[in-house]
């Protein structure tokens, strides 16, 4: 079996996008030149890498190839979600294998957004999920992607729902999607995931001057929510869109905090702000969240800047092993 994640700069979508004519991309390249040409081809391939790969040349080119050797394949774009964790985290999956009995079920030509024993009512559930998690990492990494219609003062030209307060900086559809995740109970609650509050927590907590410059760009969560965004190798080290942060203050209200706080000097800002008790979520939980079993863990050496990047270039392994399941089975 041949496990592949090539190198994703190539076409992640706030990227360059250079693709075949990235030299990073040359490793993959030469593997897709000599497999035609190995005297024994391995049964099973697994290929992961971002979102994009799915229309790129590298992709066509992978494709052509396994044809060439006799594959049959399936593609997928799956995240977490769709396995009812409350983590978007939107990936390429290929899986294919050599010369036998083609997949138990038939999706020629097309790429699936569920696992095949799941039913199109889920899917629709996990593209809305997904959906929340890209808007929220879209909206905090480029800013030429603000939605229009939100005027200086962060709130809303549009209609809002009943009851609704728009806090942030984000679309009232993006809060409406947000909302529904955390209405749907076939996603689990994120304090299944986490850890217990203790007095190491203090350096997970988010710092002043943090709080003070990207309180309206941050994706907050509860521990009663069911969703959370992609955690990527810059988290606890960069703040705009590299995952959701938790608050710990479960009785303080989101709104009574940001109504009106762009009118308070920094001081009364600051001391708002800090009322909701804003953390990282610590690499254990995020580990948690990827499926890494109890036992797992990180050598001692290993700061927690290189937990974070590690993690953030993770795969989730309860989506790999169900896809590893479906190609042997």
């Amino acid at each position: 079996m041949i496990l592949m994640s090539p190198p994703c700069q190539p076409f992640t979508r706030i990227g360059l996008q250079g693709d075949i004519s990235d030299p990073r991309t040359k490793s993959f390249l030469y593997i897709l030149d000599i497999l035609p040409r190995l005297q024994k081809l391995p049964k099973y391939i697994l290929l992961e890498n971002v979102k994009g790969f799915e229309s790129s040349s590298a992709r066509n080119e992978l494709l052509r190839t396994l044809a060439t050797c006799g594959f049959t394949y399936q593609e997928f774009l799956l995240s977490p979600t769709c396995l009812g964790i409350p983590n978007s985290r939107l990936r390429y999956f290929l899986i294919a294998k050599l010369h036998q009995e083609p997949f138990s079920f038939q999706a020629p030509g097309k790429i699936l957004t569920r696992f095949p024993d799941q039913n199109l009512e889920d899917s629709l559930k996990d593209k809305v999920a997904d959906k929340v998690g890209e808007a929220c990492s879209s909206l905090c990494s480029e800013e030429k992607n603000l939605d229009l219609n939100i005027g200086p003062n962060c709130s809303s030209k549009k209609s809002l729902p009943k009851g609704a307060f728009l806090f942030k900086l984000e679309t009232v559809e993006e809060m409406e999607r947000k909302h529904d995740q955390d209405n749907d109970s076939s996603i689990q609650m994120l304090k299944a995931f986490l850890e217990e509050e203790n007095e190491e927590m203090s350096q997970y907590f988010i710092p002043p001057k943090s709080l003070l410059r990207y309180a309206f760009l941050l994706d907050i969560v509860k521990p009663t929510c069911r969703r959370s965004t992609c955690f990527t190798k810059g988290y606890g080290h960069y703040v705009e869109g590299t995952g959701s942060v938790l608050q710990t203050a479960l009785d303080v209200q989101l709104e009574s905090v940001f109504k009106h706080i762009e009118e308070l000097p920094e001081e009364e800002k600051l001391m708002k702000l800090s009322t909701l008790k804003l953390r990282y979520f610590t690499p254990r939980e995020i580990a948690n969240l990827h499926g890494f079993p109890s036992e797992f863990g990180f050598p001692s050496k290993v700061t927690v800047k290189q937990c974070y990047r590690l993690l953030g270039n993770s795969l989730n392994v309860h989506v790999v092993a169900k896809l590893i399941s479906i190609l042997l089975g």
